[in-house]
């Protein structure tokens, strides 16, 4: 007996050493996708494939409790402020955040109050064209005529009394003009300065006015939240902290940012090097406060063909994968690989159709005859409710989630997604596919002449988007079955085009989706429902004119209180009148699925964070 345990315990130990032995490089973790980075400087980046690089590098000062995207943990601050503990104060416009003692940056110098500020300060006057600054300026500059300011340039021209931010400058230069132009940008900082206040080891942030997202926008995950070095960027030519200077700092190319290509954070990676649109290579910072990285290198790759990234994966060559939904099938049932489910991790992406309520009808081809003569639509079609109703109840919403995103996603109900304050999934109710009602809703169109009559008009998607085709092709499919007089063409537009089009108000109809910056209701509702939205604004001045009544007010009013259940209560409200106006027809609210080799240990998800977190990770 005891010879035969002796032998089993024998084939047990050599079991183990084989199944060590298949683990490959046990000190690098290697993640496979498709991303390219843009650049490695906090202020600048507002991609994922950036933003997951800087993850690994640069701490912020607060960070998302594991896989929650509503609790917070400490990071650089030992404190989250709230109002129950003293650290928000004055109705939410008052922060106070405990900042960390002995921390290291990669370099060797020591962490300091001073350091926040400036990051602060920097990504605020930094304000390039498009980036994300905007997210800052927003809480963090006063408002003007009661809007949102989203960048610096808008406090500028106002103090300056010029039109455009241009016209303080000699041409070609950043130069002011004059001494009153040169004293409207120094009078610009004094806004950004007073927000910040260091007292001992704190910080504390004075803001203009209650902003309810606010620790979600500077929380880990957001690059424009991040800390660096300010001893260290200045030596490598970024802005140096004066007042009399910022403008020259300002909104510059990818290139003449100094550090577009340079890295020094708190983070437990240093960059060890990066081979732009090929690799990053990232290796332990052992002086890292929370204690160092279980592996010590991590790599990610970008590697466009799937057929590569599955060789490598099946053998060992990768540990985590970007994988496609149309392929996952590919993978599942592949030993020594897990494949986790997407249905428990929704991201916190909306996609939808766009109805455009006063098309731009100038030579605009996609509306034919711009009448209602059976060769065309009017410009203001979509204005209609019954039109939108009708379409909304047209589309195939299950058959769209199962057979198009193999079930790998939900239908919304709102601009709300799930996860997030303010969505419920029975308020409002999902529209279903109904050809009776959305025949009776085209009916009572246009008194009946529209049935009679029937329309023409094309529906526009940017060429690539395999669903997005799909479900506007799904659309004229059903609208022809239910009248053969519903003509509805479908065109394919490369991205440039279609965003030229799209920004001109000539798409009637359209395909986009949205992604959340933060994980707060606000940057959904926003964007959707107000009349200034980023698409709101763009859905014709019909719109315009119905939202600056229905739904601007209550917009507004969700960030006039810190009260999460006020605010879900004003997002449930905003969601209704959406739903009730049939304003946007939902398509889906993809979920994230993940694909690693089995001896990867320690992954979770957060929807908030961009790609893998290396820190959390060993084999």
């Amino acid at each position: 007996m005891k010879k035969v345990l002796v032998i089993l315990m024998a084939v047990l130990l050599v079991g183990g050493v084989i199944g060590m032995a298949q683990v490959s490089n046990p000190n690098t973790m290697i993640e496979e996708t498709i991303g390219t980075i843009a650049t490695l400087d906090p202020a600048w980046g507002y991609d994922t494939a950036s933003g997951e690089a800087m993850w690994q590098i640069y701490d912020n000062l607060i960070q998302y409790d594991g896989t929650s995207i509503k609790n917070f943990l400490p990071m650089l601050s030992t404190n989250v402020p709230s109002a129950k503990d003293g650290t928000i104060l004055d109705n939410g416009k008052t922060y106070i955040f405990h900042i960390r003692k002995g921390v290291y940056f990669h370099n060797g110098d020591i962490l300091t109050p001073e350091d926040v500020v400036y990051s602060f300060e920097r990504t605020l006057i930094f304000d390039r064209s498009g980036g994300p600054s905007w997210m800052l300026s927003e809480p963090m500059l006063p408002m003007i005529n009661g809007a949102y300011v989203d960048s610096i340039e808008q406090w500028a021209t106002k103090l300056a009394g010029v039109k455009s931010f241009s016209d303080l400058f000699v041409e070609g230069t950043k130069t002011p003009k004059n001494a009153k132009y040169k004293q409207a940008l120094l009078d610009t900082f004094k806004l950004v300065s007073k927000v910040f206040e260091i007292k001992g080891n704190d910080v504390i942030l004075h803001l203009p006015h209650p902003y309810p997202p606010l620790l979600f926008i500077i929380a880990h995950g957001a690059n424009w939240g991040a800390i660096i070095d300010k001893k260290w960027a200045v030596a490598n030519g970024a802005w140096p902290g004066t007042a009399d200077t910022w403008w020259k700092y300002h909104n510059p190319t990818r290139e003449t940012d100094p550090l577009y290509s340079i890295t020094n954070g708190t983070g437990p990676f240093t960059l060890d090097r990066w081979t732009k649109g090929r690799d990053i290579v990232f290796k332990r910072f052992d002086e890292y406060w929370a204690g160092p990285a279980k592996v010590e290198y991590a790599v990610v790759k970008r590697v466009n063909e799937f057929t590569t990234r599955k060789l490598d994966l099946v053998r060992g060559n990768a540990d985590l994968v970007y994988v496609p939904i149309q392929y996952i099938s590919q993978v599942k049932g592949i030993k020594g690989v897990d494949v986790t489910p997407g249905k428990g991790f929704p991201t916190l992406t909306i996609i939808n159709m766009f109805f455009n309520w006063t098309v731009a009808a100038k030579g605009n081809p996609y509306i034919g005859s711009g009448k209602l003569d059976g060769n065309g639509i009017p410009p203001d079609f979509f204005s209609d409710l019954n039109v939108r109703k009708a379409f909304d109840y047209l589309f195939p919403y299950k058959v769209f989630i199962d057979k198009v995103n193999l079930g790998h996603a939900i239908t919304p109900n709102s601009a709300i997604p799930k996860g997030m304050l303010g969505y419920n999934p029975k308020v409002p109710p999902t529209y279903k596919q109904d050809l009776a009602k959305a025949t009776e809703y085209f009916k009572k169109a246009y008194n009946g002449e529209l049935w009679k009559k029937g329309f023409k008009f094309t529906i526009v998607y940017n060429s690539g988007n395999v669903q997005r085709r799909t479900a506007c092709e799904m659309i004229r499919a059903y609208a022809r079955k239910i009248n053969p007089k519903f003509v509805i063409n479908v065109k394919s537009e490369l991205w440039a085009s279609f965003l030229d089009d799209y920004l001109a108000g000539k798409l009637p109809m359209f395909s986009l989706g949205w992604l959340a910056d933060y994980p707060d209701p606000y940057d959904f509702a926003q964007p959707y429902y107000s009349s200034t939205g980023a698409y709101g604004s763009t859905l014709g001045a019909n719109y315009v004119k119905w939202a600056k009544t229905h739904m601007d007010p209550l917009v507004n009013a969700s960030m006039r209180t810190t009260d999460p259940q006020k605010r879900a209560e004003i997002y449930e409200k905003l969601n209704v009148l959406a739903y009730d106006n049939a304003l946007f027809l939902w398509l889906d609210q993809p979920y994230a699925v993940h694909v690693q080799r089995s001896w990867v240990k320690g992954w979770y998800y957060n929807a908030m964070r961009p790609g893998a977190d290396f820190y959390s990770l060993s084999k």
